[in-house]
């Protein structure tokens, strides 16, 4: 597994890739939070708080994500590379892993510098940090949740297709319908007087749950759930591959 996640990290900061997914995360970021004006302007909002990064970094995440994860397989697909991966005595768990945490040290990588961020809060908050340092603390860890089951899923998209733009498309739906759909069907009211069944099934509920600063073991056993249930996808991907090879 060490060997492939040394590959992945290798093959992102020997190119342009790396540095290019955390500038754009963070550049997109300040300008939403400082510059643009809108519901995520931090100083519009007249009180500090870090709740609007929070709030914005699923939307960038559900496009960062997967533009990180499409080549994982895919470009062993189109290199010709995939079946000799298959057949090292490597194991599929080890190189799915390997994989997985490849991307996944990546995003984290991406979320680190955004700690600027709290600590500007931190200063201009009146008197000085004056903001909820608890429920920072909640959302960093639902974020980087957020980000391993958006890299569960890029993966197993990737191993869809050896077409990256293909694995890109099917990975952005996946986040979109995992994070809003069940939401937006809760809201809908299908499942009589209460909406809590149709939310609870949605990273949205659990995400916004754990950024209260209240960490439920409900919440992260679902997490850490949705990620195993996405790498054993792919696992059975990898073996029907295997099969039809």
């Amino acid at each position: 597994m060490l060997a492939i996640l040394n590959k992945e990290i290798n093959s992102f900061f020997s190119s342009p890739i790396g540095y290019l997914v955390i500038g754009i995360f963070l550049v997109v970021c300040g300008l939403f939070l400082f510059v643009f004006t809108g519901d995520y302007n931090i100083l519009d909002n007249g009180f500090s708080d870090v709740k609007p990064f929070f709030n914005l970094a699923p939307w960038i995440f559900i496009f960062l994500i997967p533009a990180i994860t499409m080549k994982s397989f895919s470009e062993e697909k189109k290199q010709g590379t995939m079946e000799l991966l298959l057949t090292r005595p490597i194991g599929f768990t080890q190189l799915i892993l390997g994989k997985y945490f490849g991307a996944l040290i990546l995003v984290l990588l991406a979320i680190l510098p955004s700690i600027l961020y709290v600590i500007t809060i931190h200063q201009l908050g009146n008197p000085v940090g004056n903001f909820d340092f608890g429920a920072s603390l909640g959302s960093y860890l639902g974020l980087i949740f957020l980000g391993g089951c958006y890299t569960a899923i890029g993966i197993f998209a990737s191993s869809l297709s050896q077409n990256q733009i293909i694995a890109f498309i099917i990975a952005v739906f996946l986040c979109f319908l995992s994070f809003f759909a069940f939401e937006g069907l809760g809201n809908l009211n299908l499942f009589g007087s209460t909406n809590y069944g149709a939310e609870y099934l949605g990273i949205s509920f659990h995400y916004q749950s754990i950024s209260r600063g209240v960490i439920d073991t409900r919440d992260i056993i679902y997490f850490l759930s949705f990620i195993i249930f996405f790498l054993k996808l792919t696992q059975l991907r990898l073996i029907s591959i295997q099969k039809n090879s």
